[in-house]
């Protein structure tokens, strides 16, 4: 089996701030992960990815929040775009003077 893309998209959230996603289901984890899929979810504020969603071959599942890198830990593709989601309205609420 093929990696099989399941989604990528764009969504615009204001005139400078946007998030990218992107799933794919892939033949066996990634080094560093335990499940199928490989991602990418980011949110850009004017110019800058200020959250980041990824499973870096090598890193495993991990986000940015920020300046700041933590573990994450992944259960499903649902729970992933929630989590993701949950990040974004807190980095905006917390950076709404910004």
């Amino acid at each position: 089996m093929k990696a099989i893309e399941l989604f990528r998209t764009r969504i615009v959230y204001a005139e400078h701030a946007f998030a990218e996603l992107v799933l794919w289901r892939v033949p066996a984890p990634v080094k560093g992960s335990r499940h199928e899929y490989k991602y990418r979810l980011a949110y850009v504020v004017k110019g800058i990815c200020v959250v980041r969603y990824d499973n870096e071959v090598g890193k495993g599942d991990h986000r940015h929040f920020g300046a700041k890198e933590t573990n994450y830990s992944f259960t499903t593709p649902e729970a992933l775009l929630a989590n993701f989601q949950r990040d974004i309205a807190r980095w905006n609420r917390e950076n709404s003077n910004s």
